[in-house]
């Protein structure tokens, strides 16, 4: 059975060295979450408050910190998959998981960023270099990363492909796709060949698939992998194709760029729903449905 959630009066943490302390006015949901609230297999790390991704206040600073203040709006990811905490009225990590919010970007906006854009730009940008030109296939590309990727991969001059269901097609395209593909009625692996980069959010069969797309010597990122990936992985690279597993890193470098796409107008997130901390519950049943549009946002009173 699922676990639930129980609600609990914990004493406020206290920023140790290169720490920070955040006032949450927002937290981010991810699928990680409800993964890790239902104990799926290899998802083991215990977590007595989840959540990774937060927007609100510097609420204090701990010795050696000197990028933020006290009243500064910041934003970031808390370390994963050990730094779990956004689900509370105080999370602390340490500053450099942070950056400056944009002042365009209210903190439902911001908290809805962080991991699902890192992983997108960790993927896309750190991993298979997307350069400008470079057609990209991005698999549930309404989805939480998805449509997050089709905007960071468009940024970097990328032929932006996506899989989804044809009732999100207008959204898809407000936010740069080039081309869709209705994954109810098209096979994309008989559609499409002369990929250079593919993010798969899937695994299984449609990372398989996706490699028979690839040019000689594109990438393919899967963000779902287990102990088969490695043995795929060396069939790949015998037909020139890498294929890379990738979990997502606390990264201010990163967190930086996508501020700057944020505020520039170039990255913005589609809110689903959004939640009072009291109805994480609930929240995570609509996550879970797996048909969300973008992302699933809690908040703080």
């Amino acid at each position: 059975m699922p676990r639930t959630f129980v609600p609990a009066d914990l004493p406020r943490p206290v920023p140790g060295l290169s720490e920070i302390l955040v006032r949450v006015h927002a937290a981010g949901l991810n699928a990680t979450d409800w993964k890790h609230r239902a104990g799926v297999p290899r998802m083991t790390t215990p977590v007595p408050v989840l959540g990774w991704d937060v927007s609100g206040t510097v609420e204090a600073v701990g010795p050696g910190v000197t990028l933020f203040t006290p009243g500064d709006e910041v934003f970031g990811m808390l370390p994963y998959p050990h730094g779990a905490g956004a689900y509370a009225q105080y999370a602390k990590a340490t500053a450099r998981s942070f950056t400056h919010k944009p002042a365009g970007l209210d903190h439902v906006h911001a908290a809805a960023l962080p991991l699902a854009a890192l992983t997108a730009h960790q993927a896309l940008v750190d991993t298979a270099h997307l350069r400008p030109g470079q057609r990209v296939l991005i698999h549930a590309a309404a989805g939480g990363v998805g449509h997050l990727a089709v905007q960071i991969a468009k940024a970097h001059g990328a032929h932006v492909i996506g899989t989804a269901g044809a009732a999100k097609h207008d959204l898809l395209r407000e936010l740069g796709a080039d081309e869709l593909i209705d994954y109810r009625t098209t096979d994309f692996a008989e559609k499409l060949r002369d990929v250079d980069v593919v993010l798969d959010t899937q695994g299984g069969d449609v990372r398989t698939r996706s490699l028979s797309v690839l040019r000689e010597g594109g990438t393919l990122i899967s963000l779902v992998f287990g102990a088969e990936r490695a043995a795929e992985a060396a069939r790949a690279a015998t037909r020139g194709l890498r294929l890379e597993g990738l979990v997502v890193e606390a990264d201010q470098a990163g967190m930086r760029a996508i501020a700057d796409l944020a505020a520039s107008g170039k990255l913005r997130p589609h809110i689903d729903a959004t939640y009072p901390l009291e109805q994480a519950s609930r929240a995570h049943a609509h996550g879970e449905t797996g048909h969300t549009t973008g992302k699933i946002v809690l908040t703080v009173p």
